[in-house]
């Protein structure tokens, strides 16, 4: 039960709120609604509710009741229906990548003949804002069951079975990270304003890496060179898997865990494990959000993109760095290297605790697809 404050206890009655006002018109605020509430509580009665806080016994009434409104707000009236304004409700959520345009020319095809500023206030209000959407994997129907199927296997495993399995994957990492998402503040006028202009690169630096993690840290990365077939897979596997293993687990036993990529999927790679005794967990297809080694490829990526010279002095500074170094050692800098190097030092700074959040958060990963019903999740 809420408690009126002292301060208002002891107030003769009438003069709680002195600015509210007598009438059935009058807005009640919601220290006025939270005492009515109270009072009656108490078993006050409406009339000496009113005289209480100093509104009409009308409105103790309809406040109680549930039928109290507002006063009159002005302002120019809708121009379109409530009618109207479903429709476009529905237009809008029968595909959510619409513009405004297209939007408009649905909703007057329904028989709304409007301006696209009023499409715009509509579905403001409907409480749509324009976002850049998240990229997830195509699930097909197939896909998706099978997810759910494997999440419903998994789904009591414990946190310490999860530390068992060494998660691994392949990740492209680049030197310019595009466009996409990017959006500048810009008067008209300003569209070819060298400052409101986002440089593109056509053939950016980057390059293909492979790692493995677990509950217990990271293990060694692989630069990948050229396309990964069956061969180049199990060299990988060979040099750079199996040590990651043998720092992770030393010699407990572990599940190893790959992707359906066809190099992954291949009866030699399959011979390989078998013969090396490994057990392989079953993956389920287009599944990264169950993969948390995905969210430290993200880590490095956004380290890269921090270490990137984004203002003016540190512009300026790269830039003569840069220009030192050229003149220093008479050739240019091999910005390949510097971006492995600076891979590197991203993944080498990955601590343990990081690893085990991220595995720990299995049960929940697995949780959140049987309720989406196989389809994408927040991971």
């Amino acid at each position: 039960m809420q408690k009126i404050p002292e301060a208002f206890k002891n107030s003769q009655p009438g003069s709680l709120l002195k600015t509210a006002i007598m009438g059935k018109t009058a807005d009640l605020t919601a220290v006025q609604k939270a005492i009515i509430d109270t009072l009656r509580q108490e078993g006050k009665t409406q009339k000496e509710i009113s005289e209480r806080i100093g509104c009409s016994q009308s409105a103790v009434s309809r406040h109680l009741s549930g039928k109290s409104v507002g006063m009159k707000k002005c302002g120019r009236k809708h121009c379109t229906t409530r009618r109207g304004d479903w429709t476009l409700r529905k237009i809008v959520e029968k595909d959510r990548f619409q513009n405004l345009e297209d939007l408009q020319k649905q909703w007057t095809e329904s028989g709304v003949e409007t301006s696209r500023a009023t499409v715009n206030r509509r579905v403001r209000e409907m409480g749509y804002r324009c976002h850049i959407p998240q990229v997830k994997p195509h699930l097909n129907q197939k896909q998706r069951q099978k997810r759910l199927t494997w999440a419903t296997e998994k789904q009591h495993w414990t946190v310490a079975q999860w530390s068992k399995v060494l998660f691994s994957n392949e990740s492209k990492l680049c030197m310019s990270f595009g466009n996409q998402g990017v959006r500048v503040w810009r008067k008209t006028g300003q569209r070819e304003m060298p400052k409101c202009l986002k440089s593109s690169v056509k053939y950016p630096q980057s390059v293909m890496v492979w790692g493995a993690m677990s509950a217990a840290g990271v293990g060694p990365l692989c630069f990948i060179k050229g396309r990964v077939n069956a061969v180049s897979y199990q060299e990988i596997l060979e040099h750079f898997m199996l040590p990651s293993a043998e720092k992770l687990y030393g010699d407990e036993d572990f599940i190893f865990q790959h992707d359906l990529a066809p190099a992954h999927s291949s009866n030699t790679t399959g011979e390989w494990f078998t013969d090396h005794g490994i057990t392989v967990l079953n993956w389920p297809a287009n599944s990264p959000d169950l993969n948390p080694i995905e969210n430290l490829w993200n880590i490095v990526k956004r380290k890269l993109r921090d270490a990137r010279p984004n203002r003016k002095k540190n512009l300026y500074v790269a830039l003569v760095k840069s220009v030192c170094e050229m003149n220093k050692h008479k050739h240019k800098h091999n910005t390949l290297d510097e971006l492995k190097a600076a891979i590197e030092a991203s993944w080498a700074s990955i601590t343990p605790q990081q690893c085990h959040r991220l595995i720990a958060s299995m049960p929940r990963r697995i949780e959140a697809v049987i309720s989406a019903k196989g389809f994408p999740t927040k991971y």
